[in-house]
């Protein structure tokens, strides 16, 4: 048996190439933290908007006349979301986003990612 430092380099990096070939890649994506401050009137239509941006609803809150939606969504799905929601709620509605998390990007968002790179994943 060889106990040299060269042995244990070879040993070492051949460990690792070992390790990386039979690693699976995977796509992670920022997931934010969501508020929202609304009138009550308008949750249901803030509810339907989230779900449709993959928000996954925490739960919600009364705080006096203002009710709090607490949500998690990717961050791509975020893109232009204040406007939305000025719109949805006359203006009436706050968003609060904060970075949460990260998650692994689902298969049929992967491979759209993918082939609009126009590359193969290994």
């Amino acid at each position: 048996m060889d106990s040299s430092e060269i042995a244990f380099k070879i040993a070492g990096s051949m460990a690792v190439e070992h390790a990386v070939k039979q690693a699976q890649m995977i796509l992670l994506e920022p997931i934010m933290k969501v508020e929202v401050s609304t009138p009550g009137e308008f949750m249901g239509d803030i509810i339907g908007d989230l779900s449709s941006r993959r928000a996954q609803i925490q739960g919600t809150e009364d705080k006096g006349i203002l009710t709090v939606i607490n949500a998690r969504a990717p961050l791509s799905e975020l893109s232009g979301y204040a406007t939305v929601l000025r719109s949805i709620t006359q203006g009436r509605a706050s968003p609060y986003v904060e970075p949460s998390h990260y998650e692994e990007v689902p298969k049929n968002i992967q491979d759209a990612i993918v082939a609009k790179s126009g590359k193969v994943a290994n």
